[in-house]
């Protein structure tokens, strides 16, 4: 085989690595605005099969009509340097579409399917047509056609798979999502050039510029700061994008992805927030006593630990938290020090759950990615796996964040419930979007009474906490649905209630 035939190789290759490369970065550059539900996947998905099969209908023709790798090249050119300009695009194009989306009150699909094809679909048409167009330069003769068709969709197909382990396991990772695509349409231009006939030479600047977007320091994410709040750090980590942004009376939030809800808050000095975590935290106290041990199953940079550490030193607590930065800025911004009785674990909290011997006293489920709740943790199987590492008279707190206005979640939620508690399921609102369910071992328990006694040994700012708990407690909702881990569309379900309240 001679060597223009295998620098031809090199550039199917490469352009399969950048087509699935550029996948998992665009779903990456989503994820901040919209998310990395299914839904966000399934969008993007769908636009990177749509543009490539648009792409290979038309490099059949554009190969038949003028079969020339000077012609590939070229085509290569430009889609390089267009998928390099996806993320300097996505800097101002992504939070006008955010805020499009919620004016026009759309859900998360036609967000990120517009966000996704906006951004990709020029670029990997492009891409689409190198495949039957390297194919019809590969042919001498009709005969071995269909071995020379095979072997270079293998090659494009292998070139994918390493794209897909590469963007996925390093570059993302350790580079950043701007740089992925950077790398790959480097890799892309520069597999290009040698099949230039003419103009090599000015073709380079192509590779250059891309090279030295690479040199070039990222910067902040979202430079857009919060209500006059200030970025003092921020990462794309292994599955999220998080900043911390503090305040001028020296208040920080952690705020993940798409920045319109805050994970964790910090005070110095204070311990009560007015927000949530205060009743995820009195609610903890419903069941036949104050709980001497606690799993925070999606425990963010530690705010109800960090409260538990302060109000219940004696307390066992296992937080999870599946993001090792997450915690790890919780130690340095959020004051979640090392405490004798508090455990920290990097892990997913259903299969973290699922190993532990230990009983607890109270199971707190705080694990959204906002808007959404991972699906495994919304069936009857996790609730009865919950429900299994109680202790007799414990309680089990799951929040309910949902849109203002709609119950749809909150119902599947309570049915599900009811599956592996009875009766026994009990709700109180702590915010216009947030909903807490408290589900109780004992079901003859009454937890408002179990706050309202238990309140009585605790310091008065908790036990405030406690006995207004107790007040807004009510019986769980009727009308939804059970999930299960074979059929849970929570993703859907969510997407539904948006709409519902528009």
């Amino acid at each position: 085989m001679n060597l223009r035939a295998r620098a031809l190789e090199l550039l199917v290759f490469t352009v399969g690595a950048g087509t699935l490369g550029a996948e998992m970065a665009a779903a990456r550059l989503l994820a901040p605005w919209f998310g990395d539900s299914t839904i966000v996947w399934a969008n993007t998905i769908a636009t990177v099969l749509v543009a490539l099969s648009i792409g290979y209908a038309v490099g059949g023709r554009l190969a038949d009509k003028n079969p020339n790798p000077s012609g590939l090249a070229r085509i290569v050119l430009v889609a390089a340097a267009l998928l390099a300009a996806v993320p300097f695009i996505a800097d101002p194009f992504l939070p006008l579409a955010v805020k499009a989306v919620d004016q026009l009150s759309v859900a998360t699909f036609a967000g990120s399917l517009v966000g996704v094809g906006v951004l990709l679909a020029i670029p990997l048409f492009l891409l689409g047509i190198v495949s039957p167009y390297a194919v019809r330069l590969s042919l001498d003769s009709v005969e071995g056609a269909g071995h020379t068709a095979g072997r270079l969709y293998a090659i494009s197909t292998v070139g994918s798979l390493v794209g897909t382990f590469a963007a996925s396991l390093f570059l993302i990772p350790v580079a950043g999502t701007r740089r992925t695509f950077l790398v790959f349409a480097l890799l892309m231009a520069i597999a290009a050039i040698p099949h230039l006939v003419r103009h090599r030479l000015p073709a380079a600047v192509v590779p250059a510029v891309i090279l030295g977007l690479i040199a070039l320091p990222t910067g902040s994410i979202k430079t857009l700061t919060s209500n006059g709040g200030e970025v003092i750090w921020e990462k794309e980590t292994e599955y999220q994008y998080a900043r911390v942004v503090e305040y001028g009376d020296g208040s920080r939030y952690l705020e993940l992805n798409e920045g319109h809800a805050v994970h964790s808050v910090y005070n110095e000095g204070e311990w009560l927030t007015g927000n949530y975590w205060d009743e995820m935290l009195s609610l903890s106290y419903a069941g036949a006593k104050a709980p001497e041990s606690v799993a925070i199953l999606g425990s963010a940079a530690g705010t109800t630990a960090r409260q538990f550490g302060h109000y219940a030193p004696d307390t066992r607590v296992d937080a999870v938290e599946i993001d090792e930065d997450v915690t790890k800025v919780g130690q340095e911004l959020f004051d979640l020090q090392d405490q004798p009785n508090l455990h920290l674990h990097t892990a997913d909290a259903r299969p973290w759950l699922q190993k532990q011997t230990r009983k607890y006293d109270a199971i707190m489920v705080d694990a959204y990615h906002q808007p959404y709740i991972p699906f495994y943790l919304t069936t009857k199987e996790f609730f009865e796996l919950a429900k299994e590492h109680l202790n007799p008279g414990g309680v089990l707190v799951v929040n309910s964040a949902h849109p203002e206005g709609s119950t749809a979640l909150e119902k599947v939620l309570t049915a599900t419930l009811r599956t592996s508690f009875g009766e026994a399921v009990w709700r109180s609102d702590s915010s216009d979007t947030n909903t807490h369910l408290v589900a109780t071992v004992d079901p003859a328990a009454d937890p408002a009474a179990n706050l309202t006694r238990n309140a009585a040994a605790e310091p008065s700012d908790l036990a405030d906490v406690l006995t207004g708990s107790a007040a807004s407690l009510e019986p769980g909702m009727r009308g939804g649905k059970v999930y299960t881990d074979d059929v849970a569309p929570v993703e859907w379900l969510t997407d539904l209630s948006l709409l519902e309240v528009a």
